[in-house]
Order: structure tokens, then sequence, then C-alpha cells
């Protein structure tokens, strides 16, 4: 059986614990082949983002065509898009060359040190060129609240939020609970069909670098692989808690995790998800 296809648009970690580095392991981790169109350099550590360098919008127009001319594409995952021309570019090349497979959106804005990676005006362009056409996005909560223009400061808002993003068009949202306080984590599913909450402990560790890269790469390869969303989520995020479990300490801030390991192809825990 040939290996799921996984384009990744997206700037690179040169400390290899997020961006195009996280999402090529995990890809590669869970069975699939993974593709890359580079939008941005990055010098970048444990400890924060000492610097980046855009990639000229022609040459990621020309790497996203080389590769999908010769390889083809089964699921496409992006993460930083630091400017409107990058959008432009990607939004172009995806309609007409990937219109018929998934796009799963990670709409990278903020690096975990907090360091801004995205133009002012990059996350409206964002919400107006790709997210329309996504099969699934995947935003935290600083990224929801900037795509909606509101505070989200409790789980009840979350799921106001969740609903509130699919209005923007897209097929379904994965909104990422983790900035909110408390020692339970939580992550809310919202399609058509109604919300569906995921509940976890909150894990203590510093080794949390590249969580997001990693979880919606995690659900691309399951979507390239043709699993139903419910599923690729599921597997994503037993992924994400495995490689957050049995991460080594590495660097002196917040180090990555353990992209090495694998999971099963699909496991659903019926006790934690609520539909409503």
């Amino acid at each position: 059986m040939s290996p799921a296809r996984i384009l990744i648009i997206a700037g690179s970690d040169s400390g290899g614990g997020a961006g195009i580095q996280a999402d090529i392991k995990t890809v590669t981790a869970l069975g699939g082949y993974a593709m890359t169109a580079v939008t941005a350099l990055t010098a970048q550590n444990t400890e924060g983002v000492q610097g980046v360098v855009g990639i000229e919008p022609g040459f990621i127009r020309e790497q996203i065509r080389s590769v999908v001319d010769d390889l083809g594409v089964d699921c496409v995952k992006t993460g930083m898009l630091h400017d409107r021309a990058v959008i432009d570019a990607v939004a172009d090349e995806l309609e007409r060359f990937a219109g018929h497979v998934p796009w799963v959106i990670d709409p990278v804005m903020v690096a975990q040190s907090g360091a801004r990676l995205v133009a002012d005006d990059g996350m409206a362009y964002l919400r107006d060129r790709l997210i329309p056409n996504a099969r699934l996005i995947t935003p935290n909560i600083p990224e929801a609240q900037a795509l909606l223009g509101r505070p989200i400061e409790s789980p009840a808002a979350m799921d106001e939020a969740a609903r509130a993003l699919l209005a923007l068009g897209c097929e379904a949202v994965l909104l990422k609970g983790g900035h909110l306080d408390g020692d339970t984590l939580i992550d809310v599913l919202a399609t058509a069909g109604g919300n569906q909450r995921f509940e976890h402990p909150r894990i203590a560790t510093t080794s949390d670098h590249g969580t997001g890269c990693t979880l919606a790469s995690a659900i691309a390869e399951g979507l390239g692989r043709e699993l139903p969303l419910d599923a690729a989520v599921h597997r994503g995020r037993d992924y994400l808690h495995e490689a957050l479990v049995t991460a080594s300490s590495l660097g002196h801030g917040h180090g990555p995790v353990n992209h090495t390991h694998t999971v099963s192809p699909y496991r659903l825990t019926a006790t934690d998800q609520y539909r409503t």
C-alpha cells in the first residue's frame, strides 16, 4: 500500500522542534510520505526565535508545483504563512493543483516564546483566502481570538468560538485549549453535526515545543490515508499525547516532543467526548 502523500507548506525551525522539521518527523513516524514547500527560514531554538527570513513567493509557488506535478498529493497541511503575498501564492497554487484533497490549515501566528511570526494583516487575509476551503483548521486560543476579534476565557466560550470559526466557511474546527488555566486540557472539534469535546489531564512538561505543528500534521496524515475526520483527530491526539509523555529534555527552554514513536491506526474512547 502506498503511503499517504502529505504536502507541508510551512516555515523551517532550525532547532528541529516545530515547523517543517516537526511536520516531516510526524508524518514519517505515522507511515506517510512528507513533501515540503518552505515559506520561511527561522533562526530558532528552545528559548525563542532569533531571526526570520521569508522565502520569495514565486519560489514557494515553484516548490508546490514541482512536488505535486511529479509525486501527487493526498492531503495538504499549512503552517507559517507570514504575509499576504505568501498567502496569495499558496492559495493560488493549492486551488489549481490540490483543490481535490483535504487541506489542514494551522493558522500559525505566534511562536511559543511569544515571537510574532505573521504580519498584522496576514491573519485576516488567511481567514479570507484559505480558511473557507479548509477541511479542518486547528487554531489555539490566541489564534482563535485573533481570527474572531474577541476573548475566549472558558470552556463554554470555546464551544461558542468553535461554532463561530466554523461559520468562516471551513468544514471543521479543532480549537485547542492548552492556553486556558487548569489541570484539565480541553479541545473542541466543531463540525456541521455539532461539537465534540476532548478532555485529558494536563501533562507537566517543558518538552512541549511544536505541539501545534505536530498535531496538525498527524491529523493531516490520517486524512491523507482516508481516515474519517473524527478518527484522524483521535489518532493525532493519541500521537501527540505519547510524544509529550515520552519526550526527553533538550535545550534550556521549551524542548521538542518525541516524534520518533507511532500509534495504532485508530482508537475511539467514548468517555473523552461529548456531542451537542
